[in-house]
């Protein structure tokens, strides 16, 4: 078997990037965190997940994220799999966060009645996905007949 463990961002400021996750997923914990050098730079790290996935957040990031509407090389998005989109909409909207569109409904964002998700960016502009899919079936869960 394998899964996915982690994902490990450069981000500006931890605290702020701790905002939006910690608001997605109030079960996750910082697991550890501390102090490295990377090339000549100290930076701090964090990890915020549960026991068996997390985030890994580096400060000292510079510039901007890739402009997701362009054709450069890099990151599009993440998703993570909910049995609970509103909860995490609503917690989001409390913490201060809006999706891509600007206001969330249970079917702005689904692309078919197998699934709802909706998109967010973080505070860095990295493009985080939530599914919720209606489906226990694989085959059902995504439509690959047609193009986006």
């Amino acid at each position: 078997m394998l899964h996915l463990e982690h994902l490990n961002l450069v981000v500006k400021d931890i605290p702020r990037a701790l905002a939006f996750y910690q608001a997605a997923f109030p079960h996750w914990v910082i697991r550890g965190q501390g102090d490295t050098r990377w090339y000549g730079k100290t930076r701090h790290w964090l990890h915020l997940g549960d026991d068996y996935q997390y985030l890994t957040f580096n400060d000292q990031g510079e510039g901007e994220n890739r402009d997701l509407k362009s054709h450069t090389l890099g990151l599009a998005h993440f998703a993570f799999v909910t049995t609970d989109l509103r909860g995490i909409v609503e917690r989001l909207a409390k913490a201060g966060f809006a999706d891509t569109a600007g206001k969330w409904s249970l079917h702005s964002r689904t692309h078919d009645e197998k699934r709802l998700n909706t998109y967010y960016f973080d505070p860095d502009g990295y493009e985080i996905e939530f599914v919720q899919y209606l489906s226990d079936v694989p085959a059902e869960r995504n439509r690959y007949s047609e193009s986006y």
